[in-house]
């Protein structure tokens, strides 16, 4: 999504260790209009999979995944990392590492918002490792709930989280697929591609 990559190469920062830094539209101030932008292109790309709700993990993922809610007319569940005296038992929880925090989180969904007559649309702000899609992949799984679909905001191609996904048969869209990040800046796997072809 050109959009998407234009605004990654500007506002985004490359951190060291191979971080990027989005924090000025999506990770802590949150754009609206790229939001909705994004959401429309996963709804749009989904709107035939016979979804009727959407998962997505506290707190990146809540933007583009309730844009793509409000325009597939399903509702979004988030996933908890932190627990809740209004949610004690009756949930479904997985433990999720993030690379970028150093720490595992654990996640946690009520069994009242998620069940076997789920059809599940996963939506995540980064695709990296694959560690919180695995955490939503299990809930899903003990929940009897489908995945008819993995909608991705930003990937890290050269990690080993896509493998993972195109692995369990499930359907991927990654807006924004980057193929290297580095000092040198950012190349977008449409342009590797490109550059590898001429």
């Amino acid at each position: 999504m050109k959009l998407l990559e234009d605004v990654i190469r500007e506002k985004g920062t490359i951190l060291e260790g191979g971080v990027l830094k989005v924090d000025s539209f999506l990770n802590h101030q949150i754009d609206p209009e790229l939001m909705k932008a994004l959401g429309d292109e996963f709804a749009h790309a989904f709107k035939d999979h016979g979804i009727n709700k959407i998962l997505t993990v506290e707190t990146s993922g809540i933007a583009p995944a309730v844009f793509a809610g409000f325009e597939l007319g399903v509702p979004v569940v988030f996933g908890r990392k932190n627990k809740s005296l209004t949610l004690q038992d009756n949930m479904y929880t997985t433990s999720v590492y993030s690379y970028t925090k150093q720490i595992s989180n654990e996640i946690s969904i009520s069994k009242d918002f998620l069940d076997s007559n789920d059809r599940v649309l996963i939506i995540d702000d980064f695709l990296a490792n694959g560690q919180a899609v695995a955490g939503l992949l299990s809930i899903c799984k003990n929940a009897g709930a489908s995945v008819a679909g993995i909608g991705i905001v930003i990937e890290k191609s050269f990690q080993k989280g896509r493998r993972f996904v195109e692995e369990s048969g499930i359907p991927i869209l990654s807006l924004a697929r980057i193929a290297s990040l580095d000092e040198h800046g950012i190349t977008f796997v449409d342009e590797s591609t490109d550059q590898n072809n001429d």
